[in-house]
């Protein structure tokens, strides 16, 4: 199962770069329903939005809500560049998805396993699997990128 999991991270990571070049934090996710459909992908939108909430995974959910006119999105797997936060880990124990496939661990911000995870301490009462590294590399040089970039930047300003 290893390369539909690497063919829908690079759809995510298509949708991070277009955040890159919109100077948001490079984050990208797709949604995918039980027939391996893409139903929803989006891209980090905080700043061009002004909406702390404009995370990847809120917006591809709430797309795929959207589209499927439903507010469960059972059976779905959403693929994200990088870990979940906790809002958005809380975002898809609502929507009940089945599955996050995440490519770099968020150490400072991860709700999947890094910081804390929503998913282990069966308090909540839907865990979708968790799948961790998936293209990791490339997700974690993205944002790496993204960051040192906008250091050296404000030391030249």
């Amino acid at each position: 199962m290893t390369a539909p999991h690497e063919h829908y991270m690079q759809m995510a990571l298509r949708e991070a770069r277009k955040a890159a070049q919109m100077d948001e934090v490079p984050v990208g996710a797709v949604l995918v329903d039980p027939n391996g459909d893409v139903i929803a992908s989006a891209f980090n939108q905080v700043v061009s939005l002004n909406d702390p909430t404009a995370h990847a995974e809120i917006l591809a959910i709430r797309k795929a809500a959207q589209r499927l006119k439903n507010y469960r999105l059972l059976k779905t797997a959403l693929y994200v560049t990088i870990e979940p936060c906790a809002m958005c880990m809380g975002a898809v124990i609502h929507a009940r998805l089945e599955r996050v496939v995440y490519g770099a661990p968020d150490p400072k911000w991860g709700a999947a396993g890094s910081l804390y995870n929503f998913c282990a301490d069966g308090l909540f009462n839907h865990r979708p699997q968790v799948v961790a590294g998936v293209c990791q590399t490339e997700c974690r040089l993205l944002i790496q990128r993204f960051f040192k970039d906008k250091r050296l930047n404000a030391k030249l300003l």
